[in-house]
């Protein structure tokens, strides 16, 4: 994992190289050997770019460091063929995952994901366990298909076709249509209708925190009460008035700071790794 340039107000970059594929990173606030780490793991429609300040955010608020990255496909990371898999979540969960955290060397960590990201940390988080995982915080998250879901992926299909998402994509996305494709085309086969968490959720062991907006136009509260159906580790929720499908973005403070009270508590009070008193951008 090598270092890059940084504009102004941007963490340092980096290069991951995970089974060929040139993956876009950035990191925020201290190394890995200095203080435990937050990975940030991106929407079906985003990208290491589309977080905007939040990884900065994230940093200073609670004095870790923070890596974000866009998966195979997205942002300016490589592209991958289409059409994707119904289990393609299952794939970056198990395949490439694992491998950022190792080229990042990460030690301590909490995994938040957002929306299909969310879906992602909780896969890797049931499917096996790694103890350098020691907490999930999911914004949004994916446990299985709603009717809601599957009218707001088909409507984000026709603005893509006939309106101005794609444009607005193209400002991201390298590859756009892979980008787009790749999610879309996933969750509107009829095999996709099938897929559920509800076996991964089961296996996790480490607290959970949930962020749902009451708004949110892919996902309800159904998916906060499988998640404490199913799991048998501590599912700590919040669910926000005047919230749609992004926490980060439509509640930021209350998001913030449920995020930094929850990675306190796991990070710092429980394991007594203490944050970097300092945020800085440090060199890996």
């Amino acid at each position: 994992m090598t270092a890059g340039g940084r504009e102004p107000g941007r963490g340092m970059s980096r290069s991951i190289v995970v089974r060929g594929l040139n993956i876009e990173a950035e990191w925020h606030g201290p190394p890995p050997d200095a203080a435990p780490s937050l990975v940030l793991l991106h929407e079906g429609l985003g990208c290491l770019e589309m977080w905007r300040d939040f990884p900065a955010r994230l940093a200073q608020r609670t004095g870790y460091g923070v890596l974000a990255y866009s998966r195979p496909g997205y942002g300016k990371s490589d592209p991958v063929p289409l059409p994707r898999p119904v289990r393609y979540m299952h794939d970056e969960a198990l395949n490439v995952l694992p491998e950022v955290l190792d080229q990042a060397r990460i030690r301590k960590t909490v995994l938040v994901g957002h929306s299909d990201g969310a879906s992602i940390a909780t896969i890797y988080a049931g499917s096996g366990q790694d103890f350098r995982v020691r907490g999930l915080a999911l914004l949004a998250p994916h446990f299985f298909v709603e009717e809601v879901s599957i009218r707001s992926i088909a409507a984000a299909k026709a603005a893509y076709e006939t309106g101005d998402l794609r444009a607005r994509l193209a400002r991201y996305n390298a590859h756009v249509d892979v980008a787009f494709k790749g999610w879309n085309g996933a969750w509107l086969t009829p095999e996709f209708r099938e897929w559920r968490l509800d076996d991964e959720l089961a296996h996790v062991r480490v607290p959970m925190l949930i962020v749902q907006g009451e708004d949110d136009e892919y996902g309800t509260a159904a998916q906060l009460e499988l998640a404490r159906e199913a799991t048998y580790c501590p599912v700590e929720s919040l669910l926000l008035a005047d919230c749609r499908h992004s926490p980060q973005f439509d509640q930021p403070e209350t998001t913030l700071e449920a995020i930094a009270e929850f990675t306190h508590r796991i990070l710092t009070m429980h394991e007594g790794l203490a944050p970097a008193a300092q945020v800085e951008e440090h060199a890996l």
